[in-house]
């Protein structure tokens, strides 16, 4: 929760107060170091870096280094950038009205400097949240240097500003993120001829502007993200920008079942309940597609393709309950088929499955919902759940079949409390829809292992023997 701002309005009570200034990197560097000798987490909601990107990031900015995140799409490059504001000061002051966010203690332009002789002690300041510290531009083959540099200003020309004088410059993004964090997305992606206009910015902290030579020590972190150059064709970073940047940090998907899971819950905006069950299944359906020969593994398979299934399962459940009357909308393996054409965009084939991208994430999907099956009651008796249909007894189920209609054909079946209790259902609050989700999720595992038949009849599943 953000405190209120300093009760600072000058620059003399400011030197009043003993505040010193301390440059982006030093102030980044301090609370950073404060933060391990405490041993809170560094990154908040980053999951699964803990051993690899995380010590890495780390160490690039106690080093005060400028840094690329270099990785897959769906990796968390973004979400880390923008984690980096939370270790700048809540609070610094900035001079009152400065474009730039300039320290009062170090005035950048000529303008500021006039006002500091002006006002002396009386120069009115602000004080500036760390969240406004943060700028952030996803780099396009269109951007300009003006974009992120800046430009002439006709405006101010046509105030009376002679072409030579520095007042008539607009700044751009970059100058503007002075005293914060500029963070680029898909660096790659910007005109190289743009990314020359990066040199002087990240090496000497200068800026140059059509013709202008400007000595603006600019006091500013840069952070870039970029994809892989061996599997984009949208372009690459300069050899003389990469060897500018301090560090290079690659990223990768997640190496842990269970961090995957943790992920998807957290970004996952669920419109109803989601067993873990699914969740799982939905975070081994990504492994899968890492895996597979199937997939372009250039281009990766993002994170935000498990949170949009686990997303979507719920959204399926949610139409169910409106169309059927139920009260506690509660997803159910069931819905994952009808949810994963729509997911097709979010995933790069190999050539020769042109036509067949349905079947392979099917297939995939099959694969992931046996490996959960398994992992979670291979050591429970499901016995009681085949003899139900030991005389030809079948359960129907599909997308629009309540819960309520699901349990009656199941009727009362012994080991019920045991598959609840091995998916993680606490006995006292099991509601219809998780009793229900979890006996569709039985008898899918026990099709999938060959100890019960499946008809697909209209959309609906009939399992018998």
């Amino acid at each position: 929760m953000a405190t209120s701002e300093p009760d600072i309005k000058t620059i003399g009570e400011l030197r009043a107060s003993g505040h010193e200034l301390r440059d982006v990197k030093a102030e980044i560097r301090a609370n950073l170091l404060t933060r391990l000798r405490s041993g809170d987490r560094t990154f908040d909601g980053i999951v699964g870096f803990d051993d690899t990107v995380v010590p890495a990031l780390e160490r690039a900015l106690l080093a005060g280094h400028d840094v690329v995140l270099l990785g897959e799409r769906g990796q968390g490059k973004t979400r880390l950038m923008r984690t980096l504001v939370t270790l700048l000061d809540e609070w610094t002051p900035v001079i009152d009205g400065s474009p730039l966010g300039e320290h009062p203690y170090a005035p950048l332009t000529r303008a500021s400097r006039a006002m500091i002789e002006e006002h002396g002690d009386e120069l009115p300041i602000a004080w500036r949240h760390r969240d406004e510290r943060y700028t952030e531009k996803l780099a396009t083959p269109d951007t300009s240097v003006g974009d992120l540099i800046g430009d002439i200003d006709p405006v101010k020309l046509a105030e009376g500003h002679s072409l030579g004088d520095p007042e008539t410059i607009h700044y751009g993004l970059l100058p503007r993120s002075n005293r914060g964090i500029f963070g680029i997305n898909e660096l790659p992606d910007l005109a190289e001829r743009i990314q020359v206009g990066l040199f002087n910015v990240l090496e000497e902290r200068d800026l140059q502007v059509r013709g202008y030579n400007l000595r603006l020590p600019l006091d500013v972190l840069v952070v870039a993200s970029a994809n892989p150059e061996d599997y984009t064709n949208r372009g690459r970073i300069i050899t003389p920008l990469k060897d500018r940047f301090g560090a290079e940090i690659r990223t990768h998907y997640l190496e842990d079942l269970d961090d995957e899971v943790a992920l998807i819950a957290q970004e996952a905006e669920l419109v109803a309940a989601v067993p873990r069950h699914l969740i799982e299944v939905t975070a081994r359906l990504a492994y899968e597609m890492r895996g597979s020969n199937q997939i372009d593994q250039r281009s990766g398979v993002s994170a935000r393709f498990a949170i949009a299934a686990a997303e979507g399962a719920a959204a399926s459940a949610l139409r169910r309950a409106a169309l059927t009357g139920e009260v506690q909308p509660v997803a159910r393996v069931g819905d994952l088929p009808e949810i994963l054409p729509t997911l097709l965009g979010k995933v790069e084939f190999e050539m020769g499955e042109e036509g067949r991208e349905d079947e392979v994430l099917w297939h995939l999907l099959r694969v992931a919902v046996a490996d959960t099956f398994r992992d979670r009651l291979a050591t429970i008796d499901l016995a009681a759940f085949v003899d139900h249909f030991a005389e030809g007894g079948v359960v129907e189920t599909g997308a629009l079949v309540p819960a309520a209609d699901l349990l009656e054909q199941m009727g009362s079946v012994h080991g019920l409390a045991a598959v609840l209790s091995g998916l993680g259902v606490e006995e006292d609050t099991v509601s219809p829809g998780q009793a229900a989700a979890a006996i569709e999720f039985v008898l899918e595992g026990l099709y999938l292992t060959r100890r019960l038949s499946k008809d697909e009849v209209d959309g609906r599943a009939v399992y018998g023997t």
